[in-house]
């Protein structure tokens, strides 16, 4: 085995050995430190003696099943992590799997990406939770992912301190990769509600017409295809945080919904007359002016007022310049480690560039290009020459500010696309547009291939 000493030690249980091989072999290769066990008391005694940072236990075991196991482990072990997978599944098992206190569920079979991106996925919680416990919250540089020491990421910082000793909903706002959902976790994290669940809901990535069933569940034969009752986002978010990112892109009938859940506290599964209490608190985030969708007639304004009760706005990378360097830092780690080589320096030169540049993808941007840096290095030194062509040329005079608004624009489509590798999505969803609007401009711009 490969073990990094740096790497976390993780426990499987389970009583088909074949399952307890697979994930050995997967998660070994990876360099984690890996112990089975083939039921929860073999499990019990390895807990009690190795240091173990995530059990991964299978729901349906004799004698003892995983939700046992999860309530054990959450009652007796500070800090150690869960997650479930079954070979079972279905809606009122993942629920009481995350209620118990299970970080993901995963469903057999399972393949290696799956398990990995859910192991990934419940570290990165993990190290969150770490963070906080070992940073007071007045001297914070360092909060839940959220980096830097300017005075706008201090402001942010004592914010969320804040808002997380309330039961206030807050509307984080700013421009697509700021970083809102990770202050929104941090909020969570922070306050009463840090051992409930934590449930992200990216509303412009789900159909309207799933939206309302994915957010409040669905009555078996509420419509074509609802074969069995299905609980939604809200209910697995009970007792716990339930964050509503990009909350400008839902329908006005939506959003009366949404209003309902924030006066109420209860709400109608589709196809069902009987309203449902919860006890969810919202957080709500959008690189929109909501302002400007209300005056629009896009937005209700009620709902925007229930929602901004704490507002916070995330600061823009070209206003953070001196965290750059702490940032840019931070992924050359991150992402040396990851491909176990050691991490290279960056040039003065290059850090005079990075903090010269307008980074139109925010933070997102900036973590795209050191991790593009740190897979293309060939030594230990990163210079100008290995920099993005957008990048180097923005060491040139850039014509001031005697241009055309067209010709701002379009060089500004052409650094992004530059940024991440021409990848058109990815560029529309740094831009605030969809493919359809870029598309156009492309073609208006004679940019398209």
């Amino acid at each position: 085995m490969t073990a990094k000493a740096n790497k976390a030690c993780i426990l499987a249980v389970d009583d088909a050995q074949e399952t307890l091989e697979l994930i050995h072999r997967i998660l070994s290769g990876q360099g984690y430190q890996v112990l089975t066990a083939p039921g929860a008391a073999e499990a019990f005694a390895v807990l009690e003696t190795a240091n173990v940072d995530l059990v991964i236990t299978d729901y349906k075991m004799p004698k003892v099943d995983g939700l046992d196991l999860i309530r054990h482990v959450r009652e007796n072990f500070k800090g150690i992590e869960v997650m479930m997978i079954t070979g079972y599944p279905s809606i009122p098992t993942a629920v009481a799997a995350i209620k118990t206190g299970s970080q993901e569920y995963l469903t057999k079979p399972f393949t290696e990406d799956e398990l990995l991106h859910a192991v990934g996925r419940v570290l990165d919680t993990q190290r969150v939770r770490r963070e906080i416990e070992r940073s007071p919250a007045s001297s914070h540089t360092a909060m839940d992912g959220l980096l830097g020491s300017s005075s706008a990421m201090l402001k942010i910082f004592r914010a969320i301190s804040k808002a997380a000793r309330t039961k206030a909903t807050v509307l984080i706002s700013g421009e697509s990769g700021t970083g809102k959902e990770l202050a929104a976790r941090s909020i969570h994290y922070n306050g009463p509600r840090s051992s409930a669940p934590f449930v992200s809901v990216n509303c412009s990535s789900i159909p309207e017409s799933l939206l309302e069933s994915e957010l409040f569940g669905h009555v078996k034969g509420a419509f074509t295809g609802a074969n069995e009752s299905r609980a939604g986002f809200f209910q697995t978010a009970d007792h716990g945080t339930i964050f509503l990112d990009e909350i400008g892109d839902t329908s006005l009938p939506m959003q009366a919904k949404l209003l309902r859940v924030l006066q109420n506290g209860e709400f109608y599964m589709v196809g069902s007359s009987k309203p449902l209490k919860v006890d969810v608190r919202v957080l709500a985030a959008s690189n929109k002016d909501l302002a400007r969708l209300i005056k629009n007639g896009l937005f209700r304004e009620d709902l925007f007022f229930r929602l901004n009760v704490i507002s916070i706005i995330m600061p823009p990378l070209r206003e953070r310049e001196n965290d750059i360097y702490q940032l840019a830092s931070h992924f050359l780690e991150k992402f040396s480690e990851e491909l176990g080589q050691p991490q290279p320096r960056l040039t003065d030169k290059v850090l005079q560039v990075l903090r010269g540049y307008s980074w139109p993808g925010n933070i997102r941007e900036l973590e795209n290009l050191v991790q593009s840096l740190v897979v293309m290095a060939e030594g230990d030194v990163i210079d100008i020459p290995d920099l993005p062509a957008n990048f180097r040329f923005s060491l040139a005079p850039n014509g001031g500010t005697n241009r055309a608004l067209e010709e701002v624009e379009v060089e500004h489509i052409r650094n992004v696309l530059a940024s991440v590798g021409g990848n058109k999505t990815r560029a529309a969803e740094i831009l605030g547009i969809n493919r359809k609007t870029l598309r156009e401009k492309l073609r208006g711009a004679t940019l398209d291939d």
